[in-house]
Formats: structure tokens, C-alpha cells, sequence
């Protein structure tokens, strides 16, 4: 899969799945643009791409303001010429039972997770359009199709996330921009790292697979839909979670 002369945009492209997904994408011929909420983690990582020969930058950007997600957007143009891949792996967590959730804590997930997706879309569809080709590829979880107890803000907003996705679709099909989105089940990652020892038995006794997917498993799904193996392919869902979700 041949990615020389693209542009990939990675939110939250610094750690992480995003950081794996990053590393697909340059094994591809990719330039990457790998966006942190803190410019200093993202050009930590940048530096370190650069140092293998990978044309990287860093950029700083909140992806629940789109203020910010347009600045962000507009120095990705000046800096590489071009946006040709979207991937918006950017989202926090915020656990807790619904009875004992704050209100902040329910706004926070949305705003990152749902808002900062939509604001990234939005933003990226000027120049895509433009250039009449595009790919799009956001990060939704298993919890936002069957539901996790202590999720409500993580599972709608990833629900949404998928809603958002098909509905992105269907409005950029025509401009030759495809927009999917992966699924990942239980992942090892910094973020589920913080899970319980009971919460991490309870996930892999539901999954066929028998055991937890790595942040490559969910890359390498990634670099597939933004590949021109699946350029007929648009609007889907893409599990990634040895079966938990069939």
C-alpha cells in the first residue's frame, strides 16, 4: 500500500494508536502531521519519525475548538501544501456510573471525542474538496455499538462518532473523499492501562479471541481504508476486537 506524495493528518498522533497508525502510514511513503493537544509531546514524537527519515511536523491543536482545529488545519496547508488523509484518533475518557457522573466530566468526552471529530471533518473538507480526493478514517470504540457500564459519555460519544461517519459519507461520496470508521475492542494502550484487574477479565472473557488487541492491529485497519484497496468503500464500520462484537 503506497502512500508516497500523501499528507496524513493524525490527531492525537503522538502516543498510542495514534502513534502506531502514524508509523503505518510512513512505512507507506506518508508525510505526517501528527497533531497533540500539546505541541511538545507531538514534536517529541515528530523528532523522533524525522530522525528515521519520515517527513513529520508537529502541530498543536484542542480538537473540541474549532477555532483551533482551523488554525491547525491551515498551518498543515502551508507547512505541507495538501491534506490528503484525516485520521481522528483524538478522545479522553471520563468513567464513572451515570448516577455518580458530573456534568462536566459528560461535556468533556463530547466535546473531544464527538465535537472535536465533526470539527476536524469540517475543516479538512474545504481542501479535500478542492482536490477532489480525500480519506477519512475516525476512531469509534465497541462500547459506542453494544453499550459499557461506567461509559455512558464514552459510549455515546462514540456512537455518534459513527453516525457522524456515514452521514459524512454520503455528503462527500461525490468529491471522491471516503469516510470510515474503525471500532476497536479492548485495546493495550496507556488509556486501558488505568483499567481494573477485574474490569480487564471481565472485557477478555467476551472476546473469542481470547486476548487483547495491540495498537497495530487497529493501524493496520486504519491503513487499509485509507489505501486505494478501499477506495470503493465508504460509510462502514470496521471491528477491530477479536470478535467481541459479531
Amino acid at each position: 500500500m503506497s502512500f508516497e506524495g500523501k499528507v496524513a493528518v493524525i490527531t492525537g498522533g503522538a502516543r498510542g494508536i495514534g502513534r502506531a497508525i502514524a508509523t503505518e502510514l510512513a512505512a507507506g511513503g506518508a508525510k505526517l502531521a501528527l497533531v497533540d493537544v500539546l505541541l511538545d509531546v507531538a514534536e517529541t514524537t515528530a523528532a523522533e519519525f524525522r530522525a528515521q527519515g519520515v517527513d513529520a511536523a508537529a502541530f498543536a491543536a484542542n480538537v473540541a475548538n474549532p477555532e483551533d482545529v482551523n488554525r491547525m488545519c491551515d498551518e498543515v496547508i502551508a507547512h505541507f501544501g495538501q491534506m490528503d488523509i484525516l485520521v481522528n484518533n483524538a478522545g479522553i475518557t471520563r468513567d464513572n456510573l451515570i448516577m455518580r457522573m458530573k456534568e462536566s466530566d459528560w461535556d468533556a468526552v463530547i466535546a473531544v471525542n464527538l465535537k472535536g471529530t465533526f470539527n476536524c471533518i469540517k475543516a479538512a473538507t474545504r481542501p479535500m474538496m478542492k482536490a477532489r480526493f480525500g480519506r477519512i478514517v475516525n476512531i469509534a470504540s465497541v462500547v459506542g455499538v453494544m453499550g459499557n457500564a461506567g461509559q455512558a459519555n464514552y459510549s455515546a460519544s462514540k456512537a455518534g462518532v459513527i453516525g457522524l461517519t456515514k452521514t459524512a459519507a454520503k455528503e462527500l461520496a461525490s468529491r471522491n473523499i471516503t469516510v470510515n470508521a474503525v471500532a476497536p475492542g479492548y485495546i493495550q494502550t496507556e488509556m486501558t492501562e488505568k483499567v481494573s484487574d477485574a474490569a480487564r477479565e471481565a472485557f477478555l472473557t467476551n472476546i473469542p479471541l481470547a486476548r487483547a488487541g495491540q495498537p497495530e492491529d487497529v493501524a493496520r485497519a486504519v491503513k487499509f481504508l485509507c489505501s486505494d484497496d478501499a477506495a470503493y468503500i465508504t460509510g462502514q464500520v470496521l471491528h477491530v476486537d477479536g470478535g467481541m462484537v459479531m
